[in-house]
């Protein structure tokens, strides 16, 4: 009985040419999320900043007599904190592009959580792009077959002319594997 002398078999690499371990290996991976100039503290600081200029102002026109006055800017305060909250929430969602030799996914997950996915097959799979003289990269678009899923909709165009580079190597150099 040979106890340390057990035969290893070793496959080299697969019979079509592809290494298996390497095959849902991504090519590409991206996270991508819009854009969001106002942080949590600068949230705070311009409703502070309003807020007090709304209150000195409404201070001023009650005493001169203009008290309705005073009632629209508060409403204007609480619209804009709905507005500015609201922007901030959104800015908590985010899209994922990922480009494997097999496969290439889209998930966009909202700012309550929601995920939706998208998956194609890399071989039918294009990119479209939709780019303005003035603005810059407009639209872009993962075309597979029938379907349609706009990729980087809340990035900036730089951004989104970075992403669309990287996808446009990445569909590349998996077309090239094949």
């Amino acid at each position: 009985m040979e106890s340390g002398n057990m035969v290893r078999e070793t496959i080299q690499s697969h019979p079509d040419g592809l290494d298996p371990n390497s095959v849902d290996v991504p090519v590409f991976q991206a996270t991508i999320r819009p854009h969001q100039s106002l942080s949590h503290d600068g949230f705070r600081n311009v409703m502070i900043g309003c807020g007090a200029v709304s209150l000195v102002t409404s201070i001023a026109c009650v005493q001169a007599g203009f008290w309705p006055v005073a009632g629209f800017f508060g409403l204007d305060m609480i619209a804009l904190y709905v507005a500015l909250k609201t922007s901030l929430k959104r800015g908590h969602s985010f899209e994922e592009v990922m480009i494997s030799p097999i496969e290439v996914m889209l998930a966009r997950v909202t700012h309550r959580g929601e995920r939706r996915e998208w998956r194609f097959n890399p071989l039918w799979t294009k990119l479209t792009k939709v780019e303005d003289e003035e603005y810059g990269l407009q639209t872009l678009t993962l075309v597979s077959r029938r379907e349609y899923v706009v990729v980087a909709r809340d990035a900036s165009p730089p951004v989104r002319e970075r992403i669309a580079d990287g996808l446009t190597r990445a569909l590349a150099d998996v077309k090239r594997g094949y």
